[in-house]
């Protein structure tokens, strides 16, 4: 359970009522994007305040009418979907540039600059993002986030989301311990295990880790592997 020394409010006014928890503010935020985080991970107590400040809970019977329920984990789940997290200047600012990070290195990841085929170094892409003065919205998740600031930033950047499906061949003394790290690549669609023990297969993966991608598997492999561009498509 959260300590109560870095809990922040979240505030719900309902039926002219309010009803307030103690919650984390880092967990709230991710829990109100979508994430899945257990709301008993999130509060700090039990127990729904009409003033948090004051300790002063709200009676049981207006819980009754207004949430139909006494289970403080599913009142809390209702406060926090529907209500607000009181957070700090400086939580707000920190939560945000976390969700920055997370958006430009999506991008980075996933796209390509289709005049160099190459993709764009993170630091272009937060630089564009501050010349066209892109707000990040703690609230949602990066993923939602991510076709509205594609759109503003091509109006700066020549930028295309692309994928490929590389074939890759590595040696047996090498498969064992190289297989169980492509999977954090992409994903693979075709694999054969050949009679020498090594390993061919095929692996679709973002455009913009092509390059990522290689120097891990030759770090790996000792310098053995063998790969081929297949297939490039959006």
């Amino acid at each position: 359970m959260v300590s109560l020394d870095n809990a922040v409010i979240a505030r719900l006014q309902s039926h002219g009522e309010k009803f307030e928890i103690l919650v984390d503010p880092y967990l709230a935020a991710k829990f109100k994007e979508g994430q899945p985080i257990g709301i008993s991970e999130i509060l700090a107590a039990e127990t729904v305040y009409k003033d948090s400040g004051k300790g002063e809970k709200v009676p049981e019977d207006v819980l009754l009418k207004i949430f139909e329920t006494l289970n403080p984990l599913e009142i809390a789940e209702q406060i926090l979907k529907k209500g607000t997290v009181q957070l700090t200047a400086n939580q707000r600012k920190e939560i945000q540039e976390l969700k920055r990070k997370q958006i430009v290195s999506i991008i980075s990841k996933n796209t390509i600059n289709p005049q160099t085929d190459t993709p764009h170094p993170p630091k272009r892409i937060e630089n564009a993002m501050e010349e066209a003065r892109l707000s990040v919205d703690i609230y949602k998740s990066a993923e939602e986030q991510i076709p509205k600031i594609i759109k503003e930033l091509r109006k700066l950047l020549p930028i295309k989301f692309e994928k490929r499906d590389v074939a890759v061949k590595i040696l047996g003394e090498f498969a064992a311990n190289a297989y169980h790290t492509l999977h954090e690549y992409g994903a693979t669609k075709q694999e054969e295990w050949l009679g020498d023990g090594s390993l061919v297969l095929v692996i679709e993966i973002p455009s913009g880790i092509e390059n990522e991608f290689y120097m891990h598997l030759n770090k790996l492999t000792k310098g053995t592997v063998q790969t081929k561009v297949l297939k490039r498509y959006d």
